[in-house]
């Protein structure tokens, strides 16, 4: 976009709005035609942990959504010498799953659960044992289940049930409504009909039956929208909530509110059958859109939707980069006892690109990365280990090998359940995080681990607020072409990532051979494990 012309986009409302609201950063975007971002700002939060729940304060939500929105307008004032009064589009998402609960006057029934509490165990297993489907103990249907089943006096009072990004939603427009993704991470989705499983549906209705609540279940749900619906309209209230200045305008039309795995989705180019995303840090998981259903249920494994409403596999791994940081930081120490001077991040590249030496299986050589618990494999907890036999080749090829190879294992498991139990086919996937950070090493190993092409786009980190922008941008497209009809698919790639620069690499067959045998290792090995986990208290 020539920047000449940002100055009249923006005063004539030919922009798209995203904002996300993440575990520890509330960020805003402003988007420009081409889909590029024009100006953003952000506030800093964090979780806190009150009377045994994780939550936020909704006075934090209201403060930290301004603070972003003002710090937007203020660069779009700054760089263009334009007044942000009108946007094209706006969007908001999220952190998935939780608990927001409020009565029919919209009073906030108990302080907001947020996905990160672990205080529904018995409400998700035994919904997971009636409903035949995983529901996992942060989704918002398990909160809801587990306070009655806690006989929590507010259970009673609960006129509407929904997530962060639905809330914020609702008080900008007065719509209580969600994207269907979004709506995924509440209670489980039918893909064939885009709305709330039905048999399911009746099945919990039967709980609430018995429980004597005065509601049923579709009576306090956001009502479900996929992408490109229209969500309705921002109101005197709610610009005034996001804007305090008074300058935003009345009447710009929302998008579907969604939570931060769509949007992830969105912003990596992954929402089509047959493509996924896959994001590597601190954990790991991956994002895999599948042509049907699965068969049957798998604990291992959490069913979503894409932003349309395909079903998702999303495979999730605590442990990833953590203790390969570690022994980076040993060997950092290390050069520094020498009295060698080495900038942290070439000494990553350097170590990274040593592994691509290594033998194909790592030289017989053993690693679990595990700082926390993994569920894939069973464990409650982690003791990170590396194991070797006195006939392993222990080379420092082999060794940053194996700890490269040792992220993606768990993982690897929960994959297996993909391809080999419910014979998924994929063509592509996109990588984003850390572990791709060093130039073609992290896309190799995962190459190998995935056996699918891998590709690392150059915009796969501007992130959620960007893809619930593009949401945004989406559904005022479909307004201004309703004869158009275009599919979120062919508008993100013909419209969004036409042209995007990215590299992709294609799985090596001697790679692939080489992680079999490491998985065959690491499989039998777990033994190791959790004899650590008993023995080392």
């Amino acid at each position: 976009m020539n920047r000449n012309d940002i100055p009249q986009a923006i005063a004539s409302g030919n922009t798209a709005l995203g904002i996300e609201f993440g575990s520890t950063r509330i960020k805003a975007v402003l988007i420009g035609e081409d889909h590029t971002p024009l100006a953003s700002g952000s506030h800093e939060w964090e979780n806190s942990y009150e009377n045994g729940i994780w939550t936020y304060s909704l006075e934090a939500v209201w403060a930290g959504l301004q603070e972003s929105y003002r710090q937007l307008a203020a660069e779009v004032s700054k760089s263009y010498n334009v007044t942000l009064q009108t946007v094209g589009a706006i969007g908001f998402s999220g952190m998935m799953h939780g608990y927001i609960a409020v009565d029919k006057d919209g009073k906030l029934l108990a302080p907001f659960r947020t996905w990160r509490n672990t205080i529904t165990g018995q409400a998700a297993a035994q919904l997971t044992e009636r409903f035949q489907f995983n529901i996992p103990q942060r989704w918002s249907i398990a909160h809801l289940y587990q306070a009655i089943l806690n006989k929590e006096a507010h259970v009673k009072e609960i006129s509407f049930l929904t997530t962060l990004a639905g809330y914020v939603h609702w008080q900008l427009t007065g719509q209580k409504v969600s994207g269907i993704g979004e709506a995924s991470g509440m209670f489980p989705i039918d893909s064939t009909i885009n709305d709330y499983d039905a048999h399911m549906v009746g099945l919990f209705n039967n709980l609430l039956d018995a429980e004597e609540m005065p509601y049923k279940l579709l009576d306090i749900l956001p009502k479900v929208l996929v992408a490109g619906e229209n969500a309705g309209a921002l109101t005197t209230q709610g610009a005034k909530l996001l804007d305090p200045t008074g300058q935003l305008q009345v009447g710009i039309p929302l998008c579907p509110p969604e939570g931060d795995a769509g949007t992830g989705m969105v912003a990596t180019n992954s929402v089509a059958e047959r493509t996924g995303n896959v994001s590597a840090g601190t954990s790991v998981f991956a994002m895999i859109v599948l042509e049907k259903a699965f068969s049957k249920l798998y604990p291992e494994i959490d069913m979503v939707t894409t932003p349309t409403g395909k079903p998702v596999a999303m495979v999730h791994s605590n442990n990833c980069t953590s203790d390969i940081n570690a022994w980076v930081d040993l060997f950092h120490e290390f050069t520094e006892a020498l009295g060698v001077k080495i900038d942290q991040s070439r000494l990553f590249e350097m170590l990274y690109q040593q592994a691509l030496t290594g033998e194909a299986d790592a030289g017989g050589l053993l690693a679990y990365n595990y700082f926390s618990g993994e569920h894939i494999t069973h464990l409650e907890e982690g003791r990170p280990l590396f194991v070797r036999t006195p006939e392993s080749r222990f080379t420092l090829a082999n060794f940053m090998r194996v700890h490269l190879f040792s992220s993606l294992g768990a993982m690897r498991i929960g994959l297996d359940i993909l391809f080999v139990d419910e014979q998924v086919e994929i063509d592509q996937i996109l990588g984003h995080g850390g572990f791709f950070k060093t130039k073609e090493v992290g896309q190799k190993m995962m190459a190998a681990a995935m056996k699918v092409p891998v590709s690392v786009m150059e915009t796969a980190g501007e992130g959620g607020a960007w893809g619930i922008a593009l949401l945004a941008a989406y559904m005022a497209h479909n307004m201004g072409h309703k004869a158009d009809d275009e599919p979120l698919e062919a508008y993100l790639t013909n419209k969004v990532f036409a042209g995007e620069d990215g590299t992709t690499i294609v799985p090596d067959p001697v790679d692939v051979e080489g992680f079999e045998t490491f998985m065959e290792r690491y499989k039998a090995g777990l033994v190791i494990e959790k004899t650590a986990v008993q023995a080392l208290k």
